[in-house]
């Protein structure tokens, strides 16, 4: 199993990947709408897309996974109950 299976097992989501300083900034904006954000290493040779532009610094990108938070899960519910009514 892979560690991108292991963490879809946990509930979370990949997103994307990105280095300084849209890392902080997609981090504060899914953090802002409430959701728990996790980074893992970026693997280049892991990705499905194109990715050459940037092997060379790897190093500096992280891979960005969400899940919605229990808070964030609560309203997403309520607000389907009244959407249900």
């Amino acid at each position: 199993m892979t560690r991108e299976e292991e963490l879809a097992l946990q509930g979370w989501n990949k997103r994307t990947a990105a280095d300084e300083p849209r890392l902080s900034e997609l981090a504060g904006m899914y953090k802002e709408i409430g959701m728990e954000i996790h980074f893992e290493p970026f693997h280049p040779d892991e990705e499905k897309g194109c990715t050459e532009c940037i092997k060379m610094a790897a190093e500096k990108y992280k891979t960005i996974y969400t899940r919605s938070s229990g808070s964030c899960r609560e309203r997403i519910l309520r607000r389907r109950s009244v959407d249900l009514f």
